[in-house]
């Protein structure tokens, strides 16, 4: 007998949209619950004072840092909670760590969303998946710590009131919104360099510095790399520009769904933990889908290897399992 879903000429859920329930609200509750344990736990690891234990303390917490980019990535799509004001609330906290600001992140990537595909895409974190894949471009995207700097300046136009949105115009509240953002993360790094100058430099280097740096930064890109490298950079159909990864329940749950992102920019206002009943459709008329990151890291240090110079000549069999 023929499967409903082998006798699809069209995809049917793909496309769909649904908008947030009490119970996806309450999946997202528990899912930050979930990363206030692993903040507690990271965060007695460092205090535990061994090296071992403080060593482990920074992998746990950046780890964690990495995972409240992703679920703040929900918030910004306002599909965690029911009210809006709920999702900029929670969605503001989630970017602390890593400073990200809600409101000037949840507009370049909408925006990223809209223009997919074309010359005016520009996604808020900067690697730009048009340009070669070579070793050099990696470790700098890896490694992008001038991101911080730039994060001082959007701050010290906030202070002087001149910040403003540099890929277009965009609402005052909106503008307020990101100055108000970027001040509360410049107090939040005073307040730290006031406890190192107080005397608990250590426990600020090994609970939110060194996490940041040296776990956190590399490991989100990674995160992101999948969504759109190695596709069809110059077509608008979102089953041929962008990728999804069947994943792991772990890597699933860390990414917090972004795994499936063919579904999720096909109906971007869907709750994520209502993605995976989607993902049968996108293995069916996707163009690009993996079976884990591994398979994707594999096939990018392939071609790297392959092609220095960042020349592409994939074809569909090698981005498909």
């Amino acid at each position: 007998m023929v499967s409903e879903s082998a006798e699809l000429s069209a995809p049917r859920l793909i496309f769909t949209r649904t908008r947030v329930s009490p119970r996806d609200q309450w999946a997202f509750v528990a899912k930050l619950g979930i990363a206030l344990a692993l903040g507690a736990a990271g965060t007695g690891l460092v205090l535990a004072g061994h090296p071992l234990t403080v060593a482990a303390g920074v992998v746990v917490l950046g780890l964690l840092y990495t995972h409240l980019v992703e679920l703040q990535h929900q918030c910004l799509h306002h599909s965690a909670f029911l009210a809006a004001s709920a999702n900029r609330r929670a969605g503001v906290v989630l970017g602390l760590p890593m400073l990200v600001s809600y409101s000037h992140y949840r507009v370049r990537h909408l925006q990223h969303h809209r223009y997919l595909g074309t010359d005016q895409d520009s996604e808020f974190f900067g690697f730009d998946t048009r340009k070669p894949l070579t070793l050099g471009a990696l470790l700098h995207g890896m490694f992008d710590y001038r991101r911080f700097g730039a994060v001082a300046g959007e701050a010290w136009r906030s202070w002087r009131g001149t910040w403003s949105y540099e890929d277009g115009q965009v609402a005052d509240r909106i503008r307020k919104d990101s100055m108000a953002e970027y001040r509360l993360m410049s107090v939040a790094v005073l307040a730290a360099a006031g406890a190192a100058a107080a005397g608990f430099g250590e426990l600020v280097l090994w609970l939110w510095v060194a996490p940041v740096l040296l776990v956190a930064t590399p490991l989100h890109f990674l995160v992101e790399l999948p969504e759109h490298v190695r596709c069809d950079t110059d077509s608008t159909d979102v089953l041929r520009n962008t990728r999804s990864i069947s994943g792991s329940w772990l890597s699933r749950w860390f990414t917090n769904g972004n795994n499936l992102h063919v579904e999720h920019h096909a109906a971007m206002t869907v709750p994520i933990n209502r993605l995976p009943e989607r993902h049968a459709e996108v293995r069916q008329f996707a163009k690009y889908v993996d079976h884990s990151y591994w398979t994707f890291y594999r096939q990018v240090a392939r071609d790297v290897l392959r092609r220095p110079d960042g020349s592409t000549s994939h074809t569909p069999e090698e981005s498909a399992c």
